[in-house]
């Protein structure tokens, strides 16, 4: 006599429910259709409307007219509140939209000539369930010409950096259409080019107001493709970190001598996440991550929030042309010099739109990153975990590395636990991280080890 197999049809229902369960939340994790939608609502001729009317101004120095209604400063950051006024308007109020300033005196740098009030233009939109964790994209507003102090002659500062604000406003309007867990502040930043005061001010603010900051994305000439160099690339553009932040403890550091992360600071971590899911969502694009805090010598408005240890980075074209960065407007030995309009790449600028776009929506989507995570396994065959639980967090991921590269090349799922070992990896070998998973699959930052596990 044959016997037929017992089956137990709810454990079959259970294993199929947690299978499809699975492969949901693996497929979701991978790529989120709405990502998509955003690249392709980033429009190049909008912002090629933006940066004519910027360039248009005249001069946008910072110590340049504020009366007048067409030339000048003044003109340029009413403009620019005008637009994201309009664009609040447009989806009920989603933007406050608000100038923050300060005063700043004769003879504080020798680019200040003049006592000036440094004006940044701040539009924030709000998120449903951190209100106070705000990720921030900044253009800067003002423009320069050879002599940093002449702030009467005509300096359209088209690519530098009417490129980067113009980018800001249409990241507002593109964005503005979808509802957020983490706010999102779009700034343009004044007093660039005169010491980075803007930036300054703006972290000071947000310092004194216990903003929580989860990191800036500084645009900084995004529409150039035609290299000094003689190298023509609508494709790689560059993210500039810093290792580690400035504010870090002496412990900090002594402890970096032991257990590593010489290249692991937030900052950086911030410019993994931008190159991992412009990989995801833009394989066209080569983002190129530039281990320094901004180019030689030179700086950018996410250093003062570097300075007060906050995250943040420069995102910007891979190829400068110096003959039209800061130049009197002439032509010299058949060379036009001067930032004029007519060397904007408009759809570069619109994919480095769409670069910023996408992260700032994937990062506003997740959850925060972990705040604790230990390590262990010190002479033992396997790496020990135990991180901190992170509210809205449906699973966790750890990552890890070699210890030479730029980049997060291995990962795990490990679903919704707060410790976990990897078998068979050797601690002393490569470098971790660990990162939480919201429900629609967006990741957090990654969070580097803080703690050590001692048994």
């Amino acid at each position: 006599m044959q016997h037929k197999p017992i089956i137990n049809t709810k454990t079959i229902n259970s294993f199929t429910f947690l299978f499809f369960l699975i492969a949901s939340f693996t497929l979701t994790a991978q790529t989120d259709t709405r990502i998509y939608d955003i690249i392709d609502a980033v429009s190049a001729d909008r912002i090629k409307n933006d940066v004519k009317t910027l360039a248009d101004f005249g001069t946008r120095h910072t110590l340049s007219d504020t009366v007048s209604q067409t030339r000048g400063i003044g003109a340029a950051r009413r403009w620019i509140k005008g637009q994201f006024d309009a664009t609040s308007k447009n989806c009920n109020g989603c933007l406050e939209v608000f100038y923050q300033k300060d005063l700043v005196e004769k003879g504080r740098n020798g680019r200040i000539v003049k006592d000036v009030e440094v004006v940044n233009v701040v539009a924030i939109q709000r998120g449903t369930k951190y209100p106070n964790r705000y990720i921030i994209m900044s253009g800067d507003i003002d423009s320069r010409v050879s002599d940093p102090t002449d702030y009467t002659s005509d300096s359209p500062g088209a690519n530098d950096n009417a490129s980067g604000m113009a980018g800001t406003i249409e990241a507002a309007r593109v964005l503005s259409k979808y509802k957020f867990e983490n706010s999102i502040i779009y700034v343009g930043l004044s007093g660039e080019e005169q010491g980075l005061f803007g930036g300054q001010g703006l972290a000071a603010f947000a310092k004194a107001n216990n903003w929580d900051i989860i990191g800036i994305l500084n645009n900084d000439m995004i529409g150039n493709i035609t290299g000094v160099d003689g190298v023509i690339d609508n494709r790689s553009f560059r993210i500039f970190s810093e290792p580690v932040p400035p504010t870090e403890t002496e412990r900090q550091r002594r402890a970096r001598r032991f257990y590593g992360g010489e290249v692991d600071g937030i900052s950086r971590q911030l410019a993994r996440y931008i190159h991992k899911n412009v990989k995801t969502y833009m394989p066209e694009m080569n983002p190129m991550m530039i281990y320094r805090l901004d180019r030689f010598g030179r700086g950018g408005h996410h250093r003062p929030f570097n300075d007060a240890g906050f995250a943040g980075i420069r995102i910007m074209e891979a190829h400068e042309n110096y003959t039209q960065q800061h130049q009197d407007i002439r032509t010299e030995n058949g060379i036009n010099y001067g930032d004029t309009f007519e060397h904007v790449n408009f759809d570069y600028a619109a994919k480095l739109t769409a670069v910023n776009a996408i992260n700032l929506a994937s990062i506003a989507w997740a959850p925060p990153s972990p705040k604790t995570v230990g390590i262990g396994g010190i002479v033992q065959p396997s790496a020990k975990f135990e991180w901190s639980a992170v509210e809205g967090a449906v699973a966790y991921k750890i990552y890890w590395r070699d210890t030479t590269s730029p980049t997060w090349d291995s990962a795990r799922l490990v679903g919704n636990v707060t410790e976990y070992t990897l078998e068979g990896i050797v601690v002393d070998n490569f470098f971790f991280g660990v990162a939480a998973i919201g429900k629609d699959g967006h990741e957090s930052l990654v969070t580097f080890p803080n703690s050590i596990i001692r048994n």
